[in-house]
């Protein structure tokens, strides 16, 4: 069900041709983008229109109205099952307690005296949100996308989740519910590429916002790269993955499950379990059978993502191993299920999260956990961030200089503006010391104040 790379006896390689042997999911953007770019431009050029014809065509259902009335939030709401609303309201209470801990503060440093620099931070006026409706139902994706943009404190926030011909063409009503939870009620039945263009480009009943987030498809990350530079973008997500670093201390029922736990999203979900132990791998190979067939999804999305090229158990020969090559692959999600696997995680370098210990499993992150299941994925955890608090904030500096505390640095910005053939820089300054005597360290010399 499940492939094995063995890396064993030889000395691994570094950089690109460690990450080379690495299982990873077909995920082609680019040529995505060329079949979004007519979708895209339709709706800048038709608007609402272009949003309904779209989903009748892409999700079956003739829509009257792209926005969501309030009266259907309301319901939604009214209608969720008491228990689902429990766990929701928990999530979003976690979620806060972790992101409202993220906030940052405007901080003035006192360069030199008369001399400051302020860092303000300023939030994106207006976002819009993504929530994926195609094989699964994600609320869970509503809260971590507008929980950090409202303590982040955006004041002008949308949501967008795909038609839903069971429901009448609106969202998922636990889409809805969980909207209403979180007091957000400006809702579209909006899906993938078309739901990006009507935040970049605005229509008719949607005002065009500063910046998208969210999860989606290959055709969510092609429209996204499509605007990138007209909008702002959290990442270009592509399939889910989990990685599980583990050695012979590591429950196999654990490991297996939390593989398929992150099988079951999508066909093209990585599951990839890097380990020293023959013995576990053995185990958790034998694992994986009986547990499949006791759950649901199977020939639809679990097998064929444990099947494909983008899921294997990688055996190392020890943990040194083991860490070199997590880190070459840059999971989006990262549990250590080893000894002493605090310390072993405190040592990974590139991981969207890393989960520690065998009571801390992925799910816990996706539900409940306070942190953000918004995450980097196809390796970009190597040089790229979950989604937070900070992701809606801009950092503004505010530079604030006297006349004395300009004129103690004055020949060194002339002196560089003219290294760099930029003789206008120094005259702006020079312009406001007008009358200076020459001197030998460039030049000229700033007056003594009068």
């Amino acid at each position: 069900m499940i492939s094995r790379i063995d890396l064993r006896g030889d000395a691994l390689p570094e950089g690109p041709a460690l990450r080379d042997l690495l299982p990873r999911a077909d995920f082609d953007v680019a040529a995505a983008l060329e079949k979004v770019r007519p979708i895209c431009e339709a709706v800048h050029h038709r608007g609402d229109a272009a949003l309904i014809d779209y989903a009748e065509k892409f999700d079956g259902v003739r829509l009257d109205q792209v926005r969501v009335p309030a009266a259907a939030l309301t319901r939604a709401l009214e209608e969720l099952n008491p228990a689902v609303r429990a766990g929701l309201e928990e999530s979003i209470r976690r979620a806060r307690i972790v992101h409202r801990e993220q906030r940052r503060t405007t901080h003035t440093t006192q360069v030199v005296p008369g001399g400051t620099v302020t860092e303000k931070w300023v939030p994106v006026e207006r976002v819009g949100l993504y929530a994926p409706g195609g094989r699964a139902v994600y609320p869970s994706s509503v809260i971590m996308n507008v929980v950090p943009a409202q303590e982040a404190g955006v004041p002008s926030m949308a949501l967008a989740s795909p038609a839903q011909k069971d429901f009448g063409g609106l969202p998922h009503p636990t889409i809805l519910a969980a909207c209403a939870l979180l007091g957000i009620d400006e809702v579209y039945a909006a899906g993938g590429a078309t739901a990006v263009a009507m935040f970049a480009y605005g229509t008719e009943s949607c005002a065009p916002a500063n910046m998208v987030t969210g999860p989606g498809n290959i055709w969510v990350a092609a429209a996204k790269r499509y605007f990138t530079g007209r909008i702002g973008i959290d990442a270009e997500a592509g399939p889910t993955e989990i990685a599980i670093l583990a050695d012979d201390t590591a429950d196999p029922a654990h490991v297996a499950s939390d593989l398929i736990s992150q099988a079951e999203h999508d066909p093209l979900a990585a599951a990839v379990l890097v380990t020293d132990s023959p013995d576990l791998a053995d185990a958790v190979e034998k694992e994986l059978e009986p547990q499949v067939a006791a759950t649901k999804h199977i020939e639809d999305r679990i097998v064929p993502a444990l099947s494909g090229k983008q899921s294997a158990i990688v055996l190392v020969d020890g943990l040194e191993e083991g860490l070199r090559v997590v880190d070459a692959y840059g999971a989006e999600h990262l549990e250590i299920q080893t000894a002493d696997a605090a310390a072993v995680a405190d040592r990974v370098k590139n991981a969207g999260a890393i989960f520690v210990g065998p009571w801390a499993p992925v799910s816990l992150g996706d539900y409940c956990a306070g942190s953000n299941h918004v995450l980097p994925t196809g390796g970009c955890a190597c040089h790229s961030s979950g989604l937070s608090v900070q992701s809606f904030l801009r950092g503004i500096h505010i530079v604030d200089y006297t006349r004395d505390a300009l004129a103690e640095v004055a020949h060194h910005v002339v002196t560089l503006a003219e290294a760099e053939d930029l003789p206008a820089h120094g005259a702006a300054v020079k312009a406001r010391f007008a009358g200076g005597e020459q001197d030998r360290r460039s030049g000229w010399k700033v007056p003594e104040s009068k």
